[in-house]
């Protein structure tokens, strides 16, 4: 269950930058690659004539070129040429619309009419100088909308990231969430406690002291289609939490947006902005390193939690208070996907 007429994030330029990309998203399998002046491209993975994965194939002059027999076909999906045959009246394939924006390549795997690139939410981190990001990619074998639920509520930090960024003291704040026009947001705030030891990191690279009592703070805010953004940070106890000075703290925001691929799998881009020594590339690589190793610890709770869930289909999921963000989330995108299956939907 996932919506289709939206933008998703489909892969980063590097992945495409030696030659074609297949990646299946939404449950289509698109292939992605540079064409001409390397205006980035998106076309269904299937060559017309045998059915081969065009991906498979390389980049000639801007043309997605078939591994297998040869046939060119160009960036709307129409064949231009094969080796020795006449391929004028050859039926083309689906292209797809897609965007180059904010370091991320995005793709519209609905009604390419309905696709509005100003519709891509603005992401300031990306484009401001004074902020510096790293992420990653993983392929987790659970359905997106678990990775939702499993960032729109962080007690589980506690649990399966004791060693990095759990403390007992985010069970025992208070959760609050709300919906703020087409966002959902749900927030935390500790005070007076000792950082864990990710932050600790943290705070020695802003050349802050570790071992005393800091406020913490996480705010998580999902937009549709499965893009979750958390604000989070730690500043010297006293100061001001969240609104001090930044002399006196670290703080970031944690990037997640998750591309469904099936109905039971999804691409995970992860990653880190801070608007603090933005310049400190071994700072950067640090942290990029900390947090991916973070991430891979939810992978197995996930898998294992899909798996379950088909052994297990009738059983009912209790729903808490911890429990909202993910669930008004969740209505969200149901409202999505039942506008786009409505008899003559627009």
């Amino acid at each position: 269950m996932f919506p289709k007429n939206t933008w998703y994030v489909a892969c980063t330029p590097d992945e495409i930058a030696d030659g074609p990309l297949g990646r299946q998203i939404c449950g289509e399998k698109i292939a992605f690659f540079r064409g001409p002046e390397g205006k980035v491209a998106a076309v269904e993975d299937f060559c017309p004539h045998r059915g081969a994965a065009l991906s498979l194939g390389k980049v000639v002059d801007g043309k997605l070129v078939c591994g297998y027999h040869g046939l060119a076909m160009g960036c709307n999906g129409k064949v231009v040429s094969m080796p020795g045959q006449r391929v004028g009246g050859f039926p083309g394939v689906r292209s797809f619309p897609v965007e180059e924006r904010y370091g991320f390549i995005w793709v519209w795997p609905g009604d390419p009419a309905l696709a509005d690139a100003s519709k891509i939410h603005h992401l300031e981190w990306a484009v401001n100088p004074e902020w510096a990001y790293g992420g990653g990619l993983y392929h987790i074998n659970c359905e997106y909308r678990l990775m939702i639920d499993n960032l729109m509520d962080l007690t589980h930090e506690t649990y399966v990231h004791g060693s990095s960024i759990g403390q007992k003291e985010i069970d025992e704040a208070p959760v609050a969430t709300r919906i703020e026009g087409e966002e959902v947001i749900t927030e935390r705030f500790m005070e007076n406690i000792m950082a864990p030891p990710f932050w600790r990191l943290a705070l020695r690279g802003n050349d802050l002291p570790d071992d005393v009592p800091v406020d913490r703070w996480q705010i998580c805010r999902f937009t549709a289609p499965s893009h979750v953004l958390i604000e989070v940070g730690v500043a010297l106890a006293g100061k001001g939490g969240y609104h001090a000075d930044p002399r006196f703290k670290v703080s970031s925001i944690v990037v997640d947006f998750i591309t469904p691929e099936t109905e039971t799998s999804h691409w995970y881009f992860w990653g880190m902005a801070r608007n603090f020594k933005p310049h400190d590339a071994a700072l950067t690589a640090s942290i990029r390193e900390g947090q991916g190793k973070i991430f891979g610890e939810d992978m197995e709770v996930l898998e294992r939690q899909q798996k379950n869930l088909e052994s297990y289909p009738e059983r009912k999921l209790l729903m808490l208070n911890i429990d909202a963000g993910g669930v008004q989330s969740r209505r969200i995108l149901a409202k999505m996907v039942a506008k786009e299956q409505a008899p003559n939907a627009a």
